[in-house]
């Protein structure tokens, strides 16, 4: 692998509930080279989102999260940085791209208004006209067609698939080094699915970024995934490259992950 950019070893998640400590994420580890696609899949439930929620400090006050270390290169421990330190973390070196879209835009603030926002809270100093030159370019830059009109409209006029891709050019505008997507094309229709990932491929290969990228699909990480780690409540159960996985699989879990794709000749294919 080339050059790590996020290396999490040893990370755990408890959850405090009334009915006991859920132990969510129990001892993962995990690495993310530069200009790689890392796929994480797994059943609903196996503690795939609490693993990247965790290593971005986005769990609530009844989870603990422990780690031997979560460094990220040129910056140092993720875990160990101040609340207040990783605000700037998010956005600036790590982008992050959920599953639902609506979710991560201000109903209230138009398109302009919040890739402005998005500059002003990481401390870059740019006027609105700037600022409105550089989020017309990202927009452009996601296969946004007429910029201009998405821009001064609001989240809600927006289809789905217009909604991921100013999600995507949101996380990218200030060129973190690592973007993680966490479901990225649910919701979406097939056609809809593929230009996004599409896109986020693009954005990997083009620019050098690395990707952490959670799904369920297999047909997603076949096609656009570089290695793979399966999870299986809240563990590492095989990992290695996609090739080897899909093929070989040695788990008795991947292997009835795979068996159960309607096409699963189709993975084979997709990966050559």
């Amino acid at each position: 692998m080339t050059e790590t950019v996020l290396d999490v070893k040893g990370l755990t998640v408890d959850i405090a509930t009334p009915d006991g400590v859920v132990h969510a994420v129990r001892g993962i580890d995990l690495q993310v080279g530069r200009g790689e696609i890392l796929g994480v899949v797994g059943e609903s439930g196996c503690g795939k989102s609490t693993t990247i929620k965790g290593i971005l400090g986005l769990l609530g006050p009844n989870s603990t999260v422990g780690a031997d270390h979560i460094e990220l290169a040129g910056h140092g421990d993720l875990l160990r940085t101040p609340a207040k330190k990783m605000r700037h973390v998010r956005g600036r070196r790590i982008g992050f791209v959920a599953q639902n879209p609506f979710g991560s835009l201000n109903p209230i603030y138009s398109i302009e208004r919040q890739f402005h926002e998005l500059q002003k809270a990481h401390g870059t100093k740019v006027s609105k006209k700037e600022s409105r030159e550089i989020a017309l370019g990202m927009l452009a830059g996601v296969g946004i067609v007429n910029p201009a009109r998405v821009l001064d409209g609001y989240a809600h006029q927006l289809s789905g698939g217009m909604a991921q891709r100013v999600v995507i050019a949101l996380a990218t505008t200030l060129s973190p080094q690592l973007l993680i997507a966490d479901e990225p094309t649910t919701g979406l229709d097939v056609t809809v699915q593929a230009q996004i990932m599409d896109l986020i491929s693009g954005l990997v290969r083009s620019e050098q970024r690395s990707v952490l990228l959670v799904t369920h699909d297999l047909g997603v990480i076949a096609q656009y995934a570089d290695r793979v780690v399966v999870m299986l409540e809240g563990k590492v159960v095989e990992h290695g490259s996609v090739t080897d996985v899909m093929v070989d699989p040695q788990h008795e879990y991947t292997q009835k992950l795979i068996s159960s794709v309607p096409k699963r000749e189709e993975l084979h294919d997709v990966i050559g």
